[in-house]
């Protein structure tokens, strides 16, 4: 063995007369006769061996073991880890040297030890997330699950859309080596994703059956190398080609997202995760994180069952996202549905915005409808061709659509940060569903607005298409139909409709005071500015007679084809400088476009509204704006410099 060797993560350099001791047991937490000695720290340590340096020392006596307990406590925390083991050891051969006084010493020495490895964990994890990610801090609950992944230990993270759950398993594997397998329901998300890592410079790959054979094989190739750090891949697949590959590799950690959809109790179950239900006991050792937007008690203890998650730690982020702006609008009180769209979609020239529809028919014709009036719009739905989903999909994700008009098929497959609303024409089948696709606006974190329109007419036509459906359980039925009042109570609600549904996730939260129509007294149909007005700022913020449902008299919709004039979108924060936002959004499309990439993987809207407040004038203060790490200094810095510091 050479002069220095790896331990617990980092390089030591030998001293003579030391012996090295290979010893994976003592990292499994499996050995019994420990009791409730120092174990604390290494009971979720990866799988991998664990090589230590000790001196050959034998203690004799309780007082040598006490004395020596109590020479720990001089030491600094990230030295004592070593001399910990030996004891362990020697404890094992002679657990009646150890006094009570002893073990408590030593499990306190080993708290700090514990507590040292977090610290130095926490403090590489910051590091990488600002010079990869350009994000100065964490958000809620995204440190706590990456201390578990480092250490090991199995997790399930329950944290809304947009809190940023894909870092959890990012700064893991750009910081643990090897590959990081993620298992994602839909393949037309992939290519985005694996583009957004590629951006950051985190080497990503994707196999599913969109690649010729070719390509296949040339990926698992490079995969064996150890090109990539990434592995996305499809549920479909885990029990066929890259299952078969994943025993050819370094696999350090499998991420499930969405992971409710293996759940016959969720809103969205999907036969296909129940592939995945053997991945613990074929990987033994390596930690399964799994991540949802969404999960009642019951499908959060289904997801652990059936994952068969070992003691994982359970993190649950707020369900509360304040820039999300949620209003509720009553059906059959002033103008028809189609019309308070088009007046929404109206007054956000410009920005990307998706209608969710109850059928395909009604997103076929809501997307007529809007074309007929001059927005760039689209239908999206299961009947239609692949080919043709992807395209839309793609000139969505490209800004070269500003409306699609879906039904929940469009639900996971949508990772565009810069969805600026989110209009339900139908009431959702649930609250889950709901709570999933006004998830897809603002998950830069800039301002969104949610609108919601329904009617107890709604729930009749869920009911009829559930009768129709190929549901058989009645227990499932019953609980379906159930869900279905559950959401029209949420709506129908003259409370906080924030409040309201943190609640039905079992999270109490204060009123939200200005992120719903109910609190702000807010009419935002009436609010949207029609086509016909002038352009300019608005002060919504002042109080306004709450009209359920009710609005202002259109102004001649028919009148000619509306043409966007991409002035500041009239949202619930002003935007700084909305001239050289426009202008930096625009060099954003061009760039992407250069690159073939969505507009939201070169910069979200949050990123270009930092730069537009900041205004940075030098490279060390364009990595200051939100959202900047190294790569995307190196691969836009200059260029977006230059537009900055141009005179208007």
């Amino acid at each position: 063995m050479s002069g220095s060797e790896r331990v617990f993560g980092c390089y030591r350099q030998l001293s003579p007369n030391t012996t090295i001791i290979v010893n994976s047991s003592a990292a499994s937490g499996h050995d019994h006769h420990t009791g409730n000695l120092i174990q604390v720290g290494l009971r979720h340590a990866p799988r991998t061996e664990i090589i230590r340096e000790m001196p050959v020392v034998k203690y004799s006596t309780p007082d040598e073991v006490l004395a020596e307990a109590l020479s720990l406590a001089a030491l600094p925390a990230g030295a004592v880890e070593s001399r910990l083991e030996m004891l362990r050891l020697r404890y094992r051969e002679a657990p009646l040297l150890f006094t009570q006084e002893t073990l408590q010493l030593l499990r306190e020495a080993g708290e700090r030890a514990k507590q040292a490895r977090a610290d130095a964990c926490d403090d590489r994890a910051l590091a990488a997330l600002k010079e990869v990610f350009g994000y100065p801090t964490f958000r809620a609950g995204q440190l706590e699950i990456i201390r578990a992944a480092m250490a090991g230990r199995d997790c399930l993270g329950v944290m809304p859309t947009g809190a940023g759950k894909s870092v959890t398993y990012q700064i893991p594997a750009r910081l643990m080596g090897g590959v990081t397998l993620v298992v994602s329901p839909l393949i037309s998300l992939m290519k985005d994703q694996v583009d957004a890592m590629g951006e950051v410079g985190i080497r990503a790959t994707f196999l599913n059956s969109s690649l010729d054979p070719a390509e296949w094989s040339q990926r698992a190739a490079r995969l064996r190398a150890g090109e990539f750090e990434m592995l996305y891949a499809a549920p479909e697949g885990i029990d066929a080609s890259v299952g078969q590959l994943l025993d050819s590799l370094d696999l350090k950690l499998v991420a499930v997202d969405e992971a409710h959809c293996i759940s016959e109790w969720g809103h969205d179950f999907r036969p296909s995760y129940r592939n995945l239900a053997g991945l613990k006991r074929r990987f033994k050792g390596i930690p399964i994180l799994a991540l949802t937007a969404t999960a009642t008690p019951r499908v959060k203890n289904d997801i652990i069952e059936q994952l068969a998650l070992q003691n994982p730690l359970e993190v649950r982020g707020s369900f509360f996202r304040h820039n999300l702006h949620l209003f509720a609008v009553k059906k059959g009180k002033g103008d028809g549905v189609r019309d308070m769209i088009l007046r929404l979609v109206r007054a956000r020239p410009g920005e990307a915005g998706i209608v969710y529809c109850l059928s395909r028919k009604a997103a076929e014709t809501t997307a007529e409808f809007l074309e007929g009036k001059g927005v760039h719009a689209a239908a999206y739905h299961a009947g239609l061709t692949p080919e043709q989903r992807a395209n839309t999909q793609d000139k969505f994700s490209r800004d070269d659509l500003d409306v699609v008009c879906a039904t929940i098929a469009f639900g996971m497959g949508i990772d565009k940060s810069n969805v600026r609303f989110i209009l339900h024409r139908d009431m959702p089948r649930s609250i889950e569903g709901y709570y999933q696709e006004i998830g897809r606006a603002g998950r830069d974190g800039a301002p969104a607005d949610c609108v919601l329109f329904y009617s107890w007419a709604d729930v009749m036509s869920l009911d009829r298409l559930l009768e129709n459906s190929e549901v058989q359980d009645p227990e499932v039925a019953d609980q379906q139909r159930r869900a279905v009042r559950r959401m029209f109570d949420l709506a129908d609600s003259p409370a906080c409709l924030w409040r309201r549904l943190a609640g039905y996730f079992a999270e109490a939260v204060a009123a939200c005071g200005e992120s719903c129509g109910s609190c702000l007294k807010r009419d935002i149909v009436g609010d949207a500015r029609p086509a016909a007005r002038p352009s300019g700022k608005k002060d919504w913020k002042k109080k306004r007679p709450a009209l359920e449902g009710a609005s202002r008299p259109l102004e001649d919709f028919d009148a000619k084809p509306y043409k966007p004039e991409r002035d500041a979108p009239e949202l619930t924060e002003a935007i700084p400088d909305p001239g050289l936002f426009e202008r930096l959004r625009a060099l954003r499309k061009t760039l992407a476009d250069e690159r073939k990439v969505p507009a939201f993987v070169v910069f979200s809207d949050q990123a270009l509204q930092d730069m537009a407040a900041r205004k940075p004038r030098t490279r060390h203060e364009f990595l200051e704006v939100h959202g900047v790490g190294q790569k995307k200094l190196e691969e836009y810095g200059d260029s977006f410099l230059a537009e900055i510091l141009r005179e208007r």
